[in-house]
């Protein structure tokens, strides 16, 4: 048995009545930092922390006095004192005897340092963002519940950053990481000493404003941490600049629940990142309309497994001679209860969807089917014009998949144009330039989308290896009436020109219009004035008699430049 005490890793002591310790083994000099004989003769107080000695000397007179122990044979955690005046966690088990001097009493002791710092550990990781030490969140959502159980409101700020996927792809995710900490140490410090900033993982981040129940205050807070993003963060070499998008719920006004309060924030926030670098707050109408979106993802689903969804074709045409040169294959919905829909209708449900990489390689592969048969029926060569998703780009195998398609329709690179929008070009960064430049290379035609309207810059087109330019419909619209939309279309132009790029006026409608772009330069037009999307047969049909009329008058004019004098004087 004494070697058993000697060796154990357990401080086993023993007391009298009065706590005076009568025994103690190698274990308690090493856990409590004393020599044998310094502790042997004293009281427990040389353990126990001077706040708790009172309570212990109460403890040890009851048993003393023969009562029995309340914590015999139960394990209590309690903090004992070292040699050195530091406190640390110990587990005690005690138990009391009958001996010849009186009542005796023992303990086992176990130092539970590491367990309580274990034990901290996983409380902060499961509390904690172990990447910038904010709370996450469940400790988000644990201290949301407190406030709205108890009655009291609270703004909730969901925090989306613009722009963070760009420094993670360019510089790599330790920068990102660098930028996230940074942000977790500037943000927090411009709101009230009250909130609870934190993480919610990637890159959303979370507000809670406990007492805040005034749209207008909590429109102010957004409108705080929005001006938190305006300085450049200093990171390593680089000034990194982000915005933010912003989605503000008040509860119980929108939610009294967590749950309901930050979905309603997420509802808003979905609104906010159309704008970009704004907030908005949320309103009861934007739960209807995720609603509406949610249905038509869903018919979506049928849509495509159906085959409901078809390609229209636009005419692209040169506007001196009135041939045409092209067709942009646009999207419509073949809907079995509400017609033919528009992609207005649906376009943005279907860009967030899943099926949207789908449904964009059978664009490309149904409208080069349709270019391929044109030609097998004789008719002239077209350009063909796709638009592109941003999930295709973001897939990396567009170049794959565009070679592969012109190979299966035996059709030259050069007879298709893929269309991309500055969603596309604002995010150049090498992964997506790359297989552009590849297909380039073979070439395939690129053409930028809306040229003029979005925050593509002129750095842009030099850098993305475009053929053509299209001139947004809004500047062609006012082209007679405004002086400066005019100016602009002008100032494009000369632009395609001194980049040899293709420019191409998109909503022509009328011949004056037409007769001006002309007069600036333009030679090729899209718009109702030429066709509006024509389903592939009546496509055909146009794109044939406008070939036949063609041949017509060029054959009316060889046979009048081959007329006799006499045949001249005659007619």
């Amino acid at each position: 048995m004494v070697g058993f005490a000697e060796n154990t890793e357990l401080a086993l002591m023993c007391i009298d009545a009065a706590g005076v310790i009568t025994y103690v083994n190698a274990a308690s000099e090493r856990m409590f930092g004393h020599e044998r004989a310094e502790m042997l003769g004293h009281t427990l107080d040389l353990i126990i922390p001077p706040r708790l000695r009172g309570a212990h000397h109460a403890g040890v007179a009851r048993v003393g006095e023969g009562a029995p122990s309340k914590l015999a044979g139960r394990s209590i955690e309690v903090m004992a004192l070292r040699a050195d005046g530091t406190e640390f966690p110990i587990e005690v088990s005690l138990s009391a005897w009958k001996g010849n001097t009186g009542t005796m009493m023992g303990a086992v002791v176990r130092d539970i340092s590491e367990r309580r710092q274990r034990d901290s550990r996983l409380h902060r990781l499961a509390h904690h963002d172990p990447l910038t030490g904010l709370p996450n969140r469940f400790q988000f959502n644990l201290r949301l519940e407190e406030i709205l159980s108890a009655g009291e409101q609270a703004a909730v700020l969901l925090i989306d950053l613009d722009g963070f996927k760009k420094v993670n792809d360019s510089l790599g995710h330790a920068t990102g990481d660098t930028l996230l900490q940074a942000l977790a140490v500037r943000l927090p410090a411009a709101l009230e000493a009250d909130a609870m900033f934190a993480r919610f993982g990637g890159d959303e981040f979370a507000v809670l404003m406990p007492g805040i129940g005034d749209p207008l205050k909590a429109s102010a807070a957004a409108r705080t941490v929005l001006g938190a993003f305006g300085p450049a963060f200093s990171i390593g070499d680089h000034l990194l600049k982000l915005g933010a998008s912003i989605g503000v719920a008040i509860g119980p006004m929108h939610g009294d629940d967590p749950e309901e309060l930050v979905a309603s924030a997420d509802l808003a926030l979905y609104q906010a990142k159309h704008g970009g670098n704004s907030f908005r707050l949320f309103e009861a109408s934007m739960r209807s309309a995720v609603a509406a979106r949610h249905a038509i993802r869903d018919e979506l689903l049928r849509a495509v497994s159906d085959g409901e969804l078809v390609l229209h074709y636009q005419p692209q045409v040169n506007m001196e001679s009135g041939s045409i040169l092209g067709a942009e294959a646009l999207l419509r919905w073949n809907h079995p209860t509400r017609g033919l829909l528009l992609p207005g209708k649906f376009l943005e449900a279907l860009e967030s969807h899943s099926l949207a990489l789908q449904v964009g390689c059978w664009i490309i592969d149904e409208a080069c089917k349709q270019a391929s048969a044109w030609r097998a029926l004789g008719l002239p060569a077209l350009r063909m014009s796709v638009n592109l998703f941003a999930a295709q780009v973001n897939a990396g195998n567009l170049a794959e998949v565009v070679e592969e398609t012109l190979k299966r329709y035996s059709l030259p690179p050069e007879a298709l144009e893929l269309e991309v929008t500055e969603t596309v070009m604002l995010h150049n960064d090498d992964h997506v330039l790359r297989p552009f430049e590849r297909l380039r290379e073979r070439r395939v035609r690129i053409a930028f989308d809306d040229f003029g309207t979005g925050h593509a810059s002129l750095s842009m087109l030099k850098r993305f290896p475009l053929t053509t330019i299209k001139i947004d419909r809004g500047f062609v619209r006012d082209l007679l009436a405004d002086r400066y939309d005019a100016a602009i279309v002008q100032a494009l132009l000369g632009l395609a020109r001194a980049m040899g790029l293709d420019a191409v006026a998109e909503g022509v409608e009328t011949k004056e219009q037409e007769a001006v772009l002309l007069a600036l330069g333009c030679k090729i037009g899209q718009g109702y004035l030429y066709a509006r999307a024509l389903p592939a047969e009546e496509f055909t049909r146009l794109f044939g008699r406008l070939r036949t009329e063609e041949t017509a008058a060029v054959s009316d004019v060889k046979a009048k430049l081959s007329e006799t004098p006499s045949q001249k004087s005659r007619r």
